[in-house]
């Protein structure tokens, strides 16, 4: 066997069944697919087993201890030559496996990742993430299909790699930024990765502002998390949401003495409001692009900076604070 899809699962019976139903129509389908249910109190083993022989399934259920576990759970009962990871909330175009297995079969990389797109059935709100978080005037390029001001480091909604890489790289770790700490350990151990620009997959990420919001914040967190775990991965580009932040607050209070102050800030909104019209030919996709791009910056910056202060500043570890706090209250 070729291919072993990878998928954590936990409280996501309608992503399930939307995934599933995109991987029994692929064209090329030399792959099985390991559904691993942590612990779901509304599991979807019904969904699994309606799909067993489309998508060639194999279904697990195990008690919660998060994604990490999840994964490492199903990377230890995989049979194929290949480890596919994909989140429950991505749709898989109908040729994934066909471009991934032509690309494979030309050799020269032990592990990819692909980008990710929103699917005209999405709603408003979808397609303003996506693309609030694949242009390069938001992200400098880490997302998306093209390259960035950084290294290209697969993520877990669309990432592979070999047994080879998974014997000598290990776990998935549970830490935050748990798949960019494996794609880091992974170009260590001296292996070769890729961008598959063309091998990409639909991902819904998340559905309301407070959800997204929140999603950010973590993003902010695990940035600093991944820096004291792999001193020297922090780059500029990981920076400039932050800078970003900073620089609107300055020039906002700065409004107050000179009005034009206000206008380096509404040529980059402007040109985001361009671009997302190209982009998406959406007038309501690129109204609210302006938001969701302003929730992602400042999110991930309020996050980046609370973990840096406390954690880099004054040394304080996150998971023993969370331990200490746990005892007081016991």
């Amino acid at each position: 066997m070729k291919f072993s899809i990878i998928v954590p699962v936990y409280n996501r019976r309608s992503e399930v069944e939307e995934l599933l139903e995109s991987l029994s129509k692929q064209t090329m389908k030399d792959f099985e697919t390991i559904i691993v249910e942590d612990g779901s109190v509304e599991d979807s083993r019904d969904i699994a087993e309606r799909y067993a022989e489309s998508a060639n399934v194999r279904y697990f259920m195990k008690p919660n201890e998060g994604r990490s576990a999840a994964r490492n759970y199903g990377m230890e009962r995989a049979e194929g030559e290949w480890l596919i990871f994909f989140d429950s909330d991505c749709v898989i175009p109908e040729t994934y496996f066909e471009i991934v297995k032509r690309e494979v079969e030309k050799g020269g990389f032990d592990c990819f990742g692909g980008p990710d797109a929103a699917a005209d059935n999405f709603t408003t709100l979808q397609k303003a993430i996506n693309y609030s978080m694949t242009s390069f005037l938001t992200t400098g390029g880490i997302r998306g299909r093209k390259k960035g001001m950084e290294k290209f480091l697969p993520r877990t909604f669309n990432m592979g790699f070999t047994q080879e890489v998974y014997k000598k790289a290990g776990d998935f770790r549970d830490v935050f930024g748990e798949d960019i700490d494996l794609s880091l350990r992974i170009r260590k151990a001296g292996f070769t990765t890729v961008l598959m620009p063309d091998a990409f997959v639909y991902h819904k990420r998340r559905n309301t502002i407070r959800s997204f919001s929140r999603q950010m914040l973590v993003f902010g967190r695990s940035r600093v998390e991944l820096h004291l775990l792999h001193p020297g991965s922090m780059k500029l580009v990981h920076l400039l949401p932050t800078a970003f932040m900073l620089g609107s607050i300055f020039l906002l209070i700065s409004t107050i003495f000179c009005p034009w102050a206000i206008v380096p800030l509404a040529i980059y909104y402007l040109a985001l409001l361009f671009e997302a019209l190209v982009k998406t030919r959406s007038v309501k996709v690129s109204l609210l692009a302006q938001v969701t791009a302003t929730i992602q910056l400042w999110g991930y910056s309020i996050g980046f900076l609370r973990s840096y202060i406390k954690e880099v500043m004054f040394k304080i570890n996150p998971d023993k604070e969370r331990e200490m706090k746990r005892l007081k209250f016991k």
